[in-house]
């Protein structure tokens, strides 16, 4: 589908006229390296929505995309970083339910079982972890429906747990109590 040629000139032409300001606007706010994608990111939105540009000055209603394109772009962060906490609150658990102290929770063993999942798994993981999707949300998505990405959410954080114990007693010097007895005699 090719968009008219006025749609086309309506948006160069507001584009040419909020492109800097938005471009300050971001880099105030922004960290430097975010600026470009958020610019990029702001610039679709408008382009989506061409046809709401108010009549008259269009850099406030501008501004008001991108503040919520940051906005966006900050929850996400947000998410991640407790993604982050959740995962070494795991690791650290199932660390010391292994008998490992919790600094031994900061290996790798998570990426390596993410990596072992297929990518629809992967996926419904990232969505379930990353993004805090509920199964009815991922569902939408993933064009399933909400009891399936149950199913597979359960059998993925299954694969995910049996896989970082599996890593924990394969670790060198690591000995688990099933095989304590072997080395004692």
């Amino acid at each position: 589908m090719h968009a008219s040629p006025n749609r086309e000139a309506r948006f160069e032409s507001v584009a040419n006229e909020v492109y800097e300001p938005l471009q300050r606007y971001l880099g105030r706010r922004a960290r430097p390296e975010d600026v470009s994608e958020l610019l990029n990111e702001t610039l679709l939105v408008i382009w989506r929505r061409l046809d709401d540009l108010p009549p008259d000055d269009v850099r406030p209603w501008a501004y008001g995309v991108a503040k919520r394109c940051l906005a966006n772009q900050r929850r996400g962060n947000t998410r991640r970083l407790r993604l982050v906490g959740r995962v070494s609150a795991t690791a650290a658990t199932n660390a010391q339910a292994n008998g490992l102290s919790a600094a031994d929770s900061d290996h790798p063993e998570l990426s390596i079982a993410l990596a072992e999942l297929d990518e629809v798994d992967r996926e419904l993981v990232r969505l379930w972890a990353w993004e805090q999707l509920q199964p009815r949300e991922i569902a939408l998505v993933l064009d399933t429906t909400a009891n399936a990405v149950s199913l597979r959410l359960s059998r993925a954080k299954k694969k995910l747990a049996i896989s970082i114990e599996r890593q924990n007693r394969e670790r060198p010097g690591h000995v688990t109590f099933g095989h304590r007895k072997e080395i004692e005699s």
